[in-house]
């Protein structure tokens, strides 16, 4: 997961708190799934145990004190080496949308392999539809955009394999139980 280097890049911008990183995580990051304030922690402390981030004083906004957080040099240096790596292609296909199509042809047929295909297609045609709706909400930001695109992109190519999928199914294969 990459949430500890996605701390680490808020750091490089300045000391930060706890709270103010999970924040600002969530804002950087919205279509993502949400980091918990625990998460948050655990993985500062962590950061801290490793080296790569250093508490750097405390602060109180009405509140309970906080332990703001700095980058250091080592951490600077990881992030950095982070940036720079390419990230592989995936070597495995884990989905649970193709495990879900395979076990229902498995378990219930192609009759009901094509109801679901069809169910999910429509999902995925609704997300699509909201999420470029989103891109052009007003306040819409460019993280929110990239964002956007970066699921559509990937809701495109599922619906594409779903389309593949519907005909392959619904044409019965020679030497295959209809």
């Amino acid at each position: 997961m990459s949430a500890p280097f996605v701390l680490l890049g808020l750091l490089a911008g300045g000391p930060r708190h706890g709270y103010d990183l999970k924040h600002a995580y969530d804002r950087t990051l919205p279509r993502a799934k949400p980091l918990g304030f625990g998460q948050v922690y655990a993985t500062l402390g962590r950061l801290e145990r490793d080296g790569l981030v250093s508490q750097s004083g405390q602060e109180r906004e009405g509140g309970p004190d906080r332990t703001t957080f700095a980058l250091t040099e080592d951490g600077r240096r990881k992030l950095a080496g982070w940036l720079a790596a390419v990230e592989e292609p995936a070597p495995h296909v884990a989905s649970a949308l193709l495990a879900k199509v395979v076990v229902a042809l498995l378990a219930a047929g192609p009759e009901q392999a094509l109801a679901y295909l069809a169910a999910q297609r429509r999902a995925h045609v609704d997300r699509l539809r909201e999420l470029t709706r989103a891109k052009s909400q007003p306040g819409a930001t460019v993280g929110d955009v990239i964002a956007a695109d970066y699921a559509i992109t990937h809701l495109d190519a599922d619906l594409t394999w779903l389309a593949a999928t519907i005909e392959r199914v619904a044409t019965p294969h020679p030497g295959e139980p209809s």
